[in-house]
């Protein structure tokens, strides 16, 4: 007499599929936050690195001179800021919001990655250089020569994708994100609402006098019927 097959055993807990539904909408929070922190960090840092060196042009020799990015162009930097602001804004708003801070924050990043590259084609990384050999020679106008770039521009560059991704990733997933006020809006929806105390049962003294006690009017609530 054969026994019978065993029952057949699931493959997975009905919670799995929940669970890694789940998991890719954190991670893609984690690579958001990541991609936008450090890419405001890196925009923000190569702003204060030495983007241009050249020599500046005088009649006795060649003289150094250097810029940094905040004297190339401003405008990195500043995409920065509103980024990582719209990147803390993202946790902040809900819905069609959410997607336009999102956006916002994608735009950033996309013109900060091109306007390092414009500003070094279009000479104003050179036209620093020469408002720094004319401030140091005293002269109204400084000619430079050997003009060289280092990697900060490329940094910045690079920091302006990464807010780029983030910006993307708050787009793709941001709807399945937590926003800061749900926990509170939770726990205020749960926490039972304070009412008055019931009012004291005329037909108990003792809750009588325990609403005298308390300063209250016994009578309060029962509809003032005398007798």
């Amino acid at each position: 007499m054969t026994s019978p097959p065993p029952p057949d055993t699931p493959s997975a807990s009905p919670a799995s599929p929940a669970r890694a539904a789940s998991a890719g909408p954190r991670r893609a929070l984690a690579a958001a936050l990541a991609c936008g922190v450090l890419g405001a960090a890196a925009v923000l840092a190569s702003s204060g690195g030495v983007w241009g060196e050249g020599t500046a042009v005088l009649a006795q020799g060649g003289l150094p001179v250097e810029v940094t990015g905040g004297e190339v162009t401003g405008l990195p930097a500043a995409l920065a800021l509103v980024a990582l602001a719209s990147l803390v804004a993202v946790f902040a708003v809900r819905r069609t919001g959410r997607t336009l801070v999102a956006g916002l924050l994608a735009l950033c990043g996309a013109g900060t990655a091109a306007a390092v590259p414009l500003a070094l084609a279009g000479g104003r990384g050179r036209a620093a250089l020469e408002d720094e050999a004319a401030e140091v020679t005293g002269l109204t106008h400084g000619a430079v020569e050997s003009v060289s770039f280092g990697p900060w521009p490329w940094a910045a560059a690079a920091g302006g994708v990464l807010l780029l991704a983030a910006g993307v990733l708050a787009l793709r997933h941001g709807r399945a994100w937590p926003a800061m006020s749900g926990r509170h809006e939770r726990a205020g929806a749960s926490r039972p609402a304070r009412g008055r105390r019931p009012a004291a049962d005329p037909d108990r003294p003792e809750e009588l006098w325990k609403a005298l006690d308390r300063g209250e009017d016994p009578t309060a609530g029962s509809g003032g019927n005398t007798p």
